[in-house]
Order: C-alpha cells, then structure tokens, then sequence
C-alpha cells in the first residue's frame, strides 16, 4: 500500500465534501462545470454524447451526479477504497484504476471535459505536473477544456503556519522558504501552488486559459461560522461566494482555486 492510499483510507473525504465548506466548493464548481455542459447542448450535442473524463475522481463527488443527469461519465482513480466505494454508487461510471499522468485506458482526442478536481494536489513533481496536463491534452477533442483544481499556498501558510502555531518551525526546518512559499517538503502527500505556479503549468502545457476562480474562497477560513450559519444564511453565503469568486483581488488566498483551460 503506497502513502496516498494508505492516507484514503483513513481520511473521510466524503466527509470534507458534504461538510459546508466544502458544499461551497462544489457549488461554485458546479455551477462553472454546467456552463460548459450547456453550451455543448446548446451547439446540438445530444447529453449522452458528451463525454467527460473525470481524473482522481475520489469517491464520484461529481462523476457519479454527472452520469445519473446522462452523461458519458469516465472515471480514473489510484485509490482501491475510493475506486470501490465509486463502483459500488456510480454504476452508470465507467471506472478504472489510474494515474493522472499515465492515462492509459484512455484514447487521443475522445472527451469533451476532463476534471483534475485531485491529481494536482499530490502530484510533487513539476515533470509529473505536465505530464498529467500533457495527458489530459491527448485525450481532450479539439477545443475541449481541462478543469483544475490547486490547493493553494498561502491558504496553507495562514491555516497550518499562523492559526496552527507552526510557522517558525515550518520556516526552521525549510518547509517554507524566506518569501513564505512553500516548499515540496512541507508535506509528504500535498503540493501547494501559488498563481505564478499555475500559470507556468499551462504556459508550459499549451493550454489557453478562460477563466481561473476561487472556488470556495474564504470558506475554509470560517468554518465555524458557516457551521453556524441558519440555512437562508448559508445559502445567501453561497450567492455571494458565486458572485466574488473571479475577482482577482480574491485569487489566492482561499483554500482551492479553479483553473479553467481550453485545448
């Protein structure tokens, strides 16, 4: 067992996703995801034609709604205990077990959308970072989008560094480095991106970019709040949330950020 799954099968990511900030989260990827469904429909494209390749795909948080709605749902995951809770609830999902940077099931030019809503946050290595992207590129028809989803840096160093207590020993042991990014040693499991390194990926990568978007923004930062927050509340939250998520004074800071990436 390898330390990504052996992290999966203790860590309740089911729970993180239904929890609301990650109900935010989702809300505001949804509601990017369904643009993009639409104006596929919009050009004639029949719903069960739409093919969308959904890469580190958990336990199906948006494949297995995607497929039930009739869409051509394919799913990639490495981790056996997702893989089978995804099988067992997504029967309508065809999955298999893969890597994000070696997509091998998958044929050139065949999806319309592929979702990377998990690979780039364990993905360490810059060469496996483009070699995912370099994959998603191959099997994305021409003008298909890539959808990405980064943990972001600084949300790391105000949550673990500051409200944690461990920012001098993240900066004594060279977690951090003197400009407060992180560095690939400050966790054995996640990769933590700032803007610069996410526009390198796709500069890098050939992709052109349409829009990039705090998908939960301060959510993270205020879960006790949203926790108490009544549901007319909440669901103001997540209108407003919606409504700052492309201001780029807003980028960065929240905890995931949504990069959105035509072929």
């Amino acid at each position: 067992m390898n330390q990504l799954e052996a992290y999966y099968n203790k860590f309740n990511e089911e729970k993180r996703l239904n929890s609301r900030h990650g109900q935010v989260e989702f809300y505001v990827t949804m509601h990017y995801l369904n643009q993009y469904l639409t104006r596929l429909e919009e050009r004639g494209v029949p719903k069960d034609q739409i093919r969308i390749l959904d890469v580190g795909a958990g336990t199906g948080r948006y494949a297995i709604p995607l497929s039930e709605r009739g869409y051509d749902v394919t799913a990639v995951e490495p981790v056996h205990h997702n893989l089978g809770r995804l099988r067992a609830m997504g029967p309508k999902v065809t999955a298999y077990e893969g890597r994000a940077e070696r997509l091998k099931h998958i044929k050139d030019a065949s999806f319309d959308i592929v979702l990377f809503f998990g690979p780039m946050y364990h993905l360490k290595e810059e060469s496996l970072r483009l070699q995912a992207m370099a994959e998603a590129k191959r099997a994305l028809k021409p003008g298909g989008h890539l959808m990405i989803s980064y943990i972001m840096n600084d949300y790391s160093i105000l949550m673990y560094g500051f409200k944690e207590h461990h920012i001098k020993e993240a900066l004594a042991t060279g977690m951090i480095d003197k400009d407060f990014h992180c560095t690939e040693s400050a966790n054995p499991l996640y990769h933590y991106a700032r803007l610069e390194d996410i526009y390198h990926l796709s500069e890098q990568s050939g992709f052109t970019r349409e829009k990039i978007l705090s998908a939960d923004g301060p959510a993270n930062h205020m879960r006790p709040i949203l926790n108490s927050l009544d549901e007319e509340e909440f669901a103001v939250f997540l209108q407003y949330q919606l409504s700052v998520c492309e201001r780029p004074e807003l980028l960065g800071a929240g905890c995931h950020t949504l990069d959105i990436l035509r072929k």
